[in-house]
């Protein structure tokens, strides 16, 4: 069976397919990410984890004996997406928003070409109390300036959690319980390739 394509170039999705033993083959997609007007935050996450995949599967070769997973997860505080900072300002107004709340976090996760789905992951994590003297400290490291809500759970970030709901997988940005569902579905005997 050939390798599903990664229709993503964030090395936290690579990490996490090789952790569950997918193969797979990086495909770099380009699709507007672009907030709709009126658009719900768990929408959003659904259409851009699709387009991405349909992307992907539109880019590869022998595409349709294929599969392509997308992905695309946010942080939502108050009903509004925060998604990458532009830059330092904006990432420490959003550490200060996040600190000491919980918010949730949306991950949707797609698969396209021989088969199609689309789920969505939620989870909630709650902030302790964050100084702002941490918050720049943590802005000089690089971390936020491409996450979503400003952090990364899997890196430095970590310290400021106090709890977690839900998926930590689907936080740091693939949640592998449904993305191991979506792939039995379409086919694909994960549990064999573990055993050979």
């Amino acid at each position: 069976m050939d390798p599903i394509i990664l229709a993503s170039s964030s090395p936290r999705r690579r990490d996490l397919l090789a952790q569950i033993g997918v193969s797979f083959e990086v495909v770099a997609v380009d699709v507007d990410e672009g907030l709709r007007a009126g658009e719900a935050p768990e929408d959003y996450v659904i259409r851009l984890a699709l387009e991405k995949a349909r992307a992907g599967i539109a880019a590869a070769r022998r595409a349709e004996t294929r599969l392509a997973l997308g992905a695309d997860t946010v942080v939502v505080l108050d009903g509004e997406i925060l998604l990458k900072p532009a830059g330092r300002p904006e990432a420490l107004a959003m550490l200060a928003r996040l600190s000491g709340r919980t918010h949730r976090v949306l991950s949707g996760v797609a698969l396209a070409g021989r088969c199609e789905f689309a789920r969505l992951s939620e989870s909630r994590v709650s902030f302790r109390r964050i100084e702002a003297r941490e918050c720049e400290a943590y802005w000089e490291t690089g971390e936020p300036a491409d996450k979503a809500g400003a952090y990364a759970i899997q890196g430095r970030g970590a310290v400021f959690v106090d709890r977690l709901e839900g998926s930590y997988s689907g936080v740091v940005g693939l949640p592998l319980r449904e993305t191991a569902e979506m792939l039995t579905q379409c086919g694909m005997d994960l549990y064999h390739a573990w055993q050979e």
